[in-house]
């Protein structure tokens, strides 16, 4: 296998595919995008979107909801651009940055989303995050996560430990972010979100890998 690249460098280098490989290859996510604009609630008018990249789950949204308020993080300058041109004109705040460092405040949203982008990180950083999370969101605020995920604790331990060796092989330093999928099993992420403090998980969407889950506050 190739050396792994820098998370930020791996988009960057696919943004003019991005939006085709997504919609196209990727099984579930055409209807998952679909999906998760439908579950934001409409009376909604903070949204939070984690990993926005080019925005194609806002793509969605933003037909349902035209007016609501958007803040979107990602670490791809060059997909946050794209973004940008597809939406010049809608209530969206782009931060090109590490959502994991990024402040998002305290009970400022009303919805929080993330689509194909929790899949690159280890439990116990997700957990933590989940938390901040939890934290950003007013009181019965909802998380929608729509994320590959595999269905038996054997897969999730293949990939994390081949993602380890190679980061071994390739001397990459902890806490440096480079692409390589690591998924979970959809059991392990609902036991995440439970003990970061949300009152409720629910499965609502599956298509092969691509499996969507919602989290209440």
């Amino acid at each position: 296998m190739s050396n792994l690249e820098k998370m930020a460098d791996f988009f960057a280098a696919r943004v003019d595919k991005y939006d085709e490989h997504m919609l196209s290859e990727v099984e579930g996510c055409r209807e998952g995008y679909a999906k998760m604009a439908a579950l934001v609630p409409k009376t909604a008018k903070c949204l939070l979107d984690l990993g926005c990249g080019t925005g194609l789950e806002l793509d969605e949204i933003l037909k349902l909801m035209p007016d609501i308020e958007v803040t979107g993080v990602d670490l791809t300058r060059e997909m946050l651009d794209r973004l940008k041109e597809k939406h010049p004109d809608k209530n969206i705040n782009l931060i090109c940055g590490d959502y994991f460092t990024v402040d998002f405040g305290t009970g400022k949203f009303d919805c929080a989303v993330s689509f194909q982008t929790m899949h690159h990180f280890a439990p116990e950083k997700k957990r933590e995050f989940y938390k901040k999370i939890t934290n950003a969101l007013a009181l019965g605020g909802l998380y929608i996560e729509c994320d590959y995920m595999v269905k038996t604790q054997a897969e999730q331990d293949f990939y994390f430990a081949e993602c380890a060796r190679m980061r071994r092989e390739q001397n990459i330093p902890d806490g440096e972010f480079c692409h390589y999928d690591t998924p979970c099993s959809f059991d392990n992420q609902i036991s995440l979100l439970k003990s970061a403090g949300f009152s409720s998980v629910e499965k609502v969407f599956e298509i092969e890998n691509t499996v969507m889950l919602a989290a209440r506050k």
